[in-house]
């Protein structure tokens, strides 16, 4: 039987990616929403996963697409009640809350899935694959996009918490520690801040992996015309591009066939609920933190520049 599911947070992700995908999947039924401005036509809606918990007692999982603050809170009050739970990214506005999920979970037997959807683009498989097996020299990200054409008017992506251009760069990072065969750590961080905002706007990366390659990245938040989000890795078997997040990808600039799913417009949304469906059957958690701390790390290492105000 499909397992019952609530959406907690119905904005613009929400609408894009998780209502099309839930209803077209065989492994979820939605029975209920919860959130303050927005309604989901056809099931039972509420104001707060509290009130949808005691109003559905059949509930037996939720994803959670609210902005990161205070989305631990809700996660840990479905837990108590036995309900899985899908993390949208970035999972936690804090690590402490994440590992304290993490053992709630445990503790309860349920799901914990920390999903990182970029993962799941089309290109990424095979490009793990090609670079299983050789040496990387070194590796560029370049994520550059408007935030507002990406989220138009939310404010709380600039509040402390929110993230700001780690709210899109922390795709980047959840493909490059996925495809990479070494891990990496920072090593000096340039972060602009608008004048009026508390998270950045612009990012500079720099991190070197165990063998000592570097891995750099440019985040751009404000970024106009043509939107980039292209990681390039230079090997020592050749180079290998990845281009519109992970859609596509090149080997010494030659395109190699299209992935499956590649074009279509729920591509990586569609096995990442396939993937919480299989964690839900099993009765394992997956909660990979790695993208997260290394935007931790930016936070706490990284030079602070101010930048112009900036407003919608």
């Amino acid at each position: 039987m499909p397992v019952k599911l609530g959406i907690v947070g119905v904005g613009k992700i929400a609408r894009d990616q998780h209502l099309p995908v839930i209803a077209a999947s065989g492994d979820f039924e939605l029975v209920a929403a919860a959130s303050r401005h927005a309604q989901v036509e056809g099931v039972r809606n509420f104001t707060s996963l509290a009130a949808m918990l005691e109003a559905v007692p059949e509930l037996e999982a939720v994803s959670l697409c609210t902005p990161p603050v205070g989305r631990a809170d809700d996660a840990r009050r479905a837990i108590r009640r036995g309900v899985h739970v899908l993390l949208e990214k970035p999972s936690t506005a804090t690590l402490s809350e994440a590992h304290e999920l993490v053992a709630a979970a445990e503790a309860a037997q349920v799901t914990l899935y920390a999903s990182w959807h970029s993962r799941f683009a089309p290109a990424v498989p095979a490009a793990r694959a090609w670079l299983r097996d050789r040496t990387v020299r070194s590796a560029h990200i370049r994520w550059m996009e408007d935030v507002r054409v990406w989220h138009p008017g939310q404010d709380w992506i600039f509040a402390p918490g929110g993230l700001g251009v780690f709210d899109p760069g922390i795709n980047a990072l959840s493909i490059v520690t996925h495809i990479l065969p070494q891990p990496f750590a920072l090593r000096s961080a340039r972060l602009a801040f608008p004048a009026n905002r508390q998270a950045p706007i612009a990012a500079e990366l720099r991190f070197e992996d165990v063998q000592g390659a570097p891995v750099t990245a440019e985040l751009d938040f404000l970024h106009t015309g043509e939107q980039r989000w292209d990681i390039e890795v230079e090997t020592d078997g050749g180079r290998l591009t990845l281009s519109k997040g992970g859609s596509e990808m090149a080997i010494d600039g030659a395109s190699q066939p299209a992935a499956p799913g590649a074009g279509r417009p729920h591509a990586e949304y569609e096995p990442l609920y396939a993937h919480f469906a299989a964690l839900i059957a099993a009765r394992r958690s997956d909660v990979d933190l790695t993208p997260l701390r290394h935007v931790a790390d930016a936070f706490m290492l990284g030079e602070r520049v101010e930048a112009p105000a900036f407003d919608f």
